[in-house]
């Protein structure tokens, strides 16, 4: 008890200039360590998407329009739920492993991987349905809905793929181990661009190619992960087999990832809507395609903050499960300053080359024009966003889920998609009002997400990891 107090009066004592410096050096590093090849990781299966549009983008306004809808209702019924359930391993393994509890992360993984696996047969049974279910919510236009529960179909595979490997990916990450990520993640992309040629140009599968090099190379990347985790050396200590704890006690893992899907599907879910929405506005096609576009730039920009939202939310995680409240403030601090400077350089590249941007996707020079004048709110909300990114990595870290699921439904819900309906259909400026309301959304989730960070008690927070932990290893003490 003595050392105890000791210890808490010692961590409130202030430090020297000199220590501080140290520290702050010393955070730096481990951040850029962490986040340089999670970024460059995400960036790359972003690429997959990226590449898979060029690829329709090329073949017609039709494919391109068709393959937006069926990726929007994709993300939307699957892939958003699966990555934020995923997403509850953050707090999972990312605290188990600060306290060194290896063998619950081993545990909390395979958990994951054999629930998202069962909830993806459901998911698949509705994607199948994708084209009917788009005519069924009001999409106007047909061929964009046959176009769309085609490329749905096709894409079926890349369901149980992707639930498998945001597991793994999110099991690696929390253990500090990165570069794996980052170097599978580069060679599925010249795989899927590969595939993707030879599918659509030489066996002539059209849009039905590009799904399918879709799921290819998200088994690709799966296979990569899972053998490494297998044969390295680096996963000794949590990596101990195939556990049948994993199939007990289910409610540990849905405790956290639920609210971890609500808080991360919220989100996700306002951009989906936003690219449905679309095609209820005049020219459908043209909205359609232009948010395509904007939103995968969106997306691809969206990496980098990513990447450091990852890095902050396993550097709370692991410094919380080891009891360095001070070390987790700190490292929210670096990760703010690193949010704040690459949302203003990356503002300022989107502006520049706002008039080139358009030719990557389409040479249609209407589309080029439009997506000119969606580059400049991409810049504002793209910085927002880097923002909002870093403190959701810290809400994830402490295991905030439950409060950051109400900020984002009332942030998205409340206020963001009224005001996009507002701005696009009552004061009919299109597509553009669908993104402002984007932009009034994420304001709003920045400034509640900052105000809840602001006022943390670390210590306090440091303690209710340690229970968590403690409560999730009782089972396992008490067989042994």
């Amino acid at each position: 008890m003595e050392a105890s107090m000791e210890e808490t009066l010692l961590s409130r004592r202030p430090e020297p200039k000199e220590e501080q410096s140290s520290a702050v050096s010393e955070e730096l590093k481990r951040q850029l360590w962490l986040a340089g090849p999670l970024i460059f990781g995400f960036l790359m299966r972003n690429l997959i998407q990226m590449i898979s549009l060029m690829f329709l983008g090329h073949l017609g306004e039709l494919q391109l329009a068709g393959a937006t809808m069926a990726t929007s209702f994709a993300g939307f019924t699957g892939f958003s739920l699966l990555n934020g359930l995923a997403s509850g391993l953050e707090t999972l393994c990312g605290q188990a492993f600060g306290a060194r509890q290896y063998h619950l992360v081993c545990v909390h993984k395979q958990r994951g991987m054999l629930i998202l696996t069962l909830l993806s047969v459901p998911l698949a049974v509705v994607w199948f349905y994708a084209g009917s279910i788009l005519l069924l919510f009001g999409l106007k236009d047909e061929d964009i809905a046959m176009e769309a529960g085609t490329y749905a179909r096709w894409m079926i595979p890349a369901l149980f793929a992707y639930g498998l490997l945001q597991c793994q990916v999110r099991y690696l990450q929390m253990q500090n181990i990165v570069f794996p990520v980052m170097l599978s993640a580069a060679a599925t992309v010249l795989f899927h661009l590969a595939v993707c040629w030879v599918l659509v140009h030489g066996l002539g599968l059209g849009s039905k190619g590009v799904a399918i090099g879709i799921a290819i190379s998200y088994w690709i990347n799966v296979l990569i992960l899972a053998v490494y985790v297998r044969v390295s050396s680096t996963c000794k200590n949590t990596w101990t087999g195939f556990s049948i704890e994993a199939f007990h006690d289910p409610l540990v893992f849905f405790r956290v990832a639920v609210p971890s899907a609500l808080m991360v599907c919220s989100e996700w879910w306002l951009f989906e809507t936003i690219i449905l929405l679309s095609g209820l506005l005049p020219n459908a096609r043209l909205e359609t395609s232009v948010l395509s576009i904007t939103l995968s730039t969106a997306d691809c920009l969206y990496m980098i903050p990513s990447g450091l939202g990852a890095a902050i939310s396993t550097r709370v995680s692991n410094e919380l499960g080891t009891a360095r409240p001070r070390a987790a403030r700190l490292a929210v601090r670096v990760a703010m300053f690193f949010a704040i400077s690459e949302g203003l350089v990356m503002a300022m590249i989107l502006i520049s080359v706002r008039h080139v941007w358009g030719h990557v996707y389409s040479d249609q020079e209407e589309v080029v024009t439009y997506v000119a004048k969606m580059v400049l709110l991409i810049a504002v909300s793209s910085l927002l966003d880097g923002i909002q990114s870093i403190l959701s990595g810290v809400a994830r870290g402490c295991g905030w889920q439950k409060i950051g699921a109400c900020i984002n439904l009332g942030a998205f819900y409340i206020v963001g998609i009224p005001a996009a309906y507002l701005f696009a259909f009552g004061l009919h400026i299109g597509g553009m009002g669908l993104w402002m309301g984007i932009i009034c959304g994420i304001l709003v989730q920045d400034l509640l997400l900052l105000a809840i960070t602001l006022c943390t008690d670390w210590e306090k927070e440091a303690t209710k990891v340690k229970d968590r932990v403690l409560c999730s290893a009782l089972p396992t003490d008490l067989t042994t």
